[in-house]
């Protein structure tokens, strides 16, 4: 695999050890939790899974049983081990999901739409297996390149980490989220 190809985290976010990137993840892992309970799903699916950490999460604070837990990525060869075995992971393409239309009340893709070429097909893909809501982020640019120059990383490519190929500013996920979705609720954790 080439830089120019890579796929999922470049490092282990979830599990860093720097404590600046440690804050930055909490804070972000803490918008998707309060949007997740928001959603009050029966079920749900995460595409775009990489280690399965954040579904574990999801899963751990859900109020009550849920009925569904599912999880999906092009290669699960990265899933991390101890998850609970209720979580059933497929390998699939978040361009062609394996699921029936309004198969799952929740859909969530937190840090995958800016890793493909056309977002668009991927999110109305999203769309068209959720029931009740998707729940979609991507970092927050240039802030997001601007962290990583601050941090050194990535200085020959110009701080652009490896396997982003869309740049989202704010306005441009909502716009975005607009083209299919009605009825938007927006955090903004940095970055």
């Amino acid at each position: 695999m080439t830089e120019e190809n890579v796929i999922g985290n470049f490092y282990d976010k979830y599990e860093t050890r720097n404590p600046v990137a440690g804050k930055l993840m909490s804070d972000f892992i803490g918008s998707v939790k309060s949007l997740f309970l928001e959603a009050r799903p029966d079920t749900f699916l995460e595409v775009g899974c990489g280690e399965g950490l954040l579904t574990q999460q999801l899963l751990d604070i859900s109020v009550g049983p849920l009925n569904r837990v599912e999880a999906c990525d092009l290669s699960l060869g990265r899933i991390a081990e101890g998850l609970d075995s209720s979580i059933v992971f497929k390998e699939a393409s978040i361009f062609e999901l394996p699921y029936e239309q309004n198969e799952f009340d929740l859909v969530v893709c937190c840090e995958v739409l800016e890793h493909i070429e056309d977002p668009a097909s991927g999110l109305a893909e999203l769309c068209r297996v959720a029931r009740r809501a998707v729940l979609i982020s991507t970092p927050w640019e240039p802030v997001w390149c601007i962290l990583n120059l601050l941090r050194g990383k990535y200085i020959s490519r110009l701080s652009n980490t490896p396997g982003h190929i869309q740049h989202f500013g704010r306005r441009d996920l909502i716009n975005l989220a607009k083209t299919h979705l009605d009825d938007l609720r927006v955090k903004t954790p940095l970055p």
